[in-house]
This record gives structure tokens, sequence and C-alpha cells, in this order.
């Protein structure tokens, strides 16, 4: 059994794997638990990704980190996400995993997407300092989605963060998310449907949508596919998702 990981999905037979990673703080050596708030927001994202991966044998976890802090140079959150990766690897043979992280999670899994387990990353408001690495995205799939009313981490930061891994060679695309904040409070269905259904298609359950397709043909230095507009209710994000509850 991995002890790093709090399946929701059972691992049995898996043949994928969604891994969710929830944000924290930026300096806790205060124990991480599952019933703070940064770890209940993430909770949320599960129902959406087993309807978006019914049927195709896709295992859905939620990691469990040692500390609430990413904590400078020790970044305890990517070390705890290599260790579930580690894991994963080892009950499951070598399946690939996508890894589903907001904030703080979201800087755990860029930090950690050069795992060999990894092919894609989808980030939700992630913490993108300007000095981040990218380089580890080379071969990965990354698309990222960020309100325009976040106050706590940068939009233009993630913006800046996805062309350089597209420079170093990954597939990119961005999603603007109008009217929503770091919280994904508001717009939280348009936020749950489209990671999902963006998770399910980086693991080849279901298709991307066109301006995703667009945007991963895009190279080097380019910012084109970098501001999709999410689009509001109903209509979802079109790549597998389903359209109710």
């Amino acid at each position: 059994m991995v002890r790093a990981v709090r399946w929701r999905v059972g691992p049995a037979g898996a043949r994928g794997v969604v891994l969710v990673l929830h944000g924290g703080q930026v300096a806790s050596t205060a124990p991480a638990r599952p019933w703070q708030p940064a770890a209940v927001r993430m909770r949320g994202f599960v129902g959406p990704l087993a309807r978006a991966t019914a049927g195709a044998d896709v295992a859905v976890g939620l990691v469990r980190y040692r500390y609430r802090g990413w904590n400078a140079e020790r970044a305890d959150p990517a070390r705890d996400v290599v260790e579930a990766l580690d894991a994963v690897v080892a009950e499951l043979g070598p399946v690939p995993v996508v890894l589903l992280g907001h904030s703080m999670g979201g800087r755990a899994a860029l930090r950690c997407a050069g795992h060999p387990a990894v092919t894609g990353v989808v980030a939700l408001a992630p913490w993108c300092p300007p000095q981040e690495a990218a380089e580890q995205l080379a071969g990965r799939a990354l698309v990222t989605l960020h309100g325009d009313r976040d106050k706590v981490t940068d939009p233009a930061e993630t913006r800046d963060f996805a062309v350089r891994a597209r420079a170093a060679g990954a597939r990119v695309a961005g999603f603007e998310v109008a009217g929503a904040d770091h919280a994904m409070l508001r717009r939280s269905r348009d936020w749950h449907l489209a990671a999902a259904g963006l998770s399910a298609a980086l693991l080849g359950v279901g298709s991307a949508p066109d301006e995703v397709t667009r945007a991963f043909a895009v190279r080097g230095s380019d910012r084109a596919g970098l501001r999709i507009a999410l689009p509001r209710g109903r209509r979802g994000v079109s790549c597998g998702v389903p359209k109710e509850r």
C-alpha cells in the first residue's frame, strides 16, 4: 500500500494515475492534515476526475504532505511528491501519471515533472517564482489555469513559466479563468470540470480541446495559446468532461 497517497479511486489494475496536490504555505513545519482548508479544497476535484476517467482504469489519489510549508530550499512538498511517484511505480509499474496541483501543489507538480512516470501536469493557479526551473518539463505536456483576479500567485509569472517550459521542449497551453480568484471559489464548477477533463485528456482518455491542440503545436518562446478563455457554465471544456455533476 502506498503510504504517501490517499487513494480516492482505487489503484487495482490501474493503467493510469492522477495525483492531486493541494496548496500550503510559504514556510511552515506544522504537520499537514487532511482537514486543513488547502487540502479540503482539492477534494472537490475527485468526483469530476472519477467521472471524466470512468471505465478507463485510472486511479485517483491525494498526495500526503508531511508539512504545510514549502520551506525554501527544502521544498518539502516536492520531496513528498517524489516519494509518492516512486511508490506508485513500485506498486503499479510504469503507468503514466498526471499531476494536478493547486498553488504550492502546482509548484510541486512542476518541480517533479521530470520524474519518469509523469506524462503531464495540470497546474491550477501555480506558484511560479521567476527563478523556478522549467527544463524538467521537456517532453511532457503542461496545461495551466489561472484566475485573472488572483492576488496570491501571479498569473503573469505563470505565463512566464509556461514560456520557459515551452522553450525547453514541453507541449504547453494555458487558460485564463475570468473573474476567478486564487481559492477557486468563484467559478468552482468550471475549475473542477476543466481540470478533470484536461487531466483525463493528458492520459489519453477523451480528447483535448482544439485550442489546446493548437497551443501544444507552438514551439520556442512564442506566447500563443497561453491565455485561452475558459468557457463559463455548462459549456465547460470539451475534452471528455461530463456536463452534469
